[in-house]
């Protein structure tokens, strides 16, 4: 998961209920400071995240122009969703919630951008209706299924979640990490944050968007067929979906291709200002002319 340092949105940034013919989703807006909006950008959040995983970037991208919409999907967070029934999660219903947001973003075109499960989603759905959107960059997100060793951490979760409760599999996780040895550095305040983020999720979203990562077809040449401007953007190090296999997806694809130094599967926690800085340049290449005001 991505582990933002805060959930406390920047100076800028407005929370608000984004409502769409789908219902209302929870979202972070952030508005450039000049009030000269170049595009409109939507944000989708991974597996177990979170709009608060963009919080680092909706400043360095309102400076060069920006508007960003971050929002929790169906399920995830603050947006509710059924906690035992698995449908509402299937990728098709996600991805027609994304053509729904976009829709309800008021501008000409939208730059989409998904986080790791958020470009799985992202990607069916440009693949199920490519207008709305000026561009598409697949951060951290793959071809097809996860690696092995994290579709097993993926199952030893769904395993978890179809025993435990919600509180019990946050310690289980706090005990595989610690196992791990993953360091966590944050102070408490942030810590807290992490484990009310989990808790709000619901259980049935987690299964389902699991099993989607564990299960996901190889879909490039589809989405290569649509030819809509797609930049792939990751860490230097990735054990989700290996750097070289992001490499060759996309030459296939024909993107533009990002390495971010110094980060790994989070290159927007881990290294914000550098990601936003390649975010930037690509979606100033592929930027419509006019854009209007979002609403809420």
């Amino acid at each position: 998961m991505s582990r933002p340092a805060t959930f406390t949105p920047p100076s800028g940034t407005r929370a608000l209920r984004l409502a769409t013919e789908r219902g209302e989703f929870a979202a972070l807006v952030g508005e450039p400071e000049s009030g000269s909006v170049r595009g409109t950008v939507l944000l989708l959040p991974g597996f177990t995240g979170s709009k608060e995983d963009f919080i680092a970037l909706h400043g360095p991208l309102g400076a060069a122009g920006y508007r960003t919409v971050a929002v929790d999907g169906r399920g995830q967070y603050e947006t509710p969703g059924p906690a035992d029934d698995e449908t509402p999660y299937a990728q098709a219903e996600l991805a027609q919630d994304v053509l729904a947001q976009a829709a309800a973003l008021d501008a000409s075109r939208v730059h989409l951008l998904g986080h790791s499960l958020g470009g799985l989603v992202a990607r069916a759905a440009v693949i199920a209706d490519p207008a709305p959107f000026a561009s598409l960059t697949l951060m951290a997100s793959g071809p097809a299924a996860v690696t092995e060793p994290q579709q097993q951490r993926v199952k030893l979760l769904q395993g978890a979640l179809a025993t435990l409760g919600m509180a019990e599999v946050w310690e289980a996780i706090q005990a595989l990490d610690a196992a791990d040895d993953v360091a966590d550095v944050r102070g408490a305040d942030a810590r807290d944050d992490l484990r009310r983020r989990w808790m709000r999720n619901s259980p049935a979203q987690l299964i389902a968007t699991g099993r989607q990562l564990c299960t996901e077809p190889d879909r490039v040449a589809e989405l290569a067929a649509l030819a809509p401007p797609v930049h792939v953007l990751s860490g230097e190090r990735d054990d989700t979906w290996p750097v070289p296999l992001l490499d060759d997806m996309a030459r296939r694809l024909g993107a533009e291709r990002s390495v971010i130094t110094g980060a790994e599967h989070s290159p927007n926690t881990d290294r914000p200002l550098e990601t936003a800085a390649a975010l930037a340049a690509f979606w100033g290449r592929h930027s419509p002319r006019t854009t209007r005001r979002a609403t809420s």
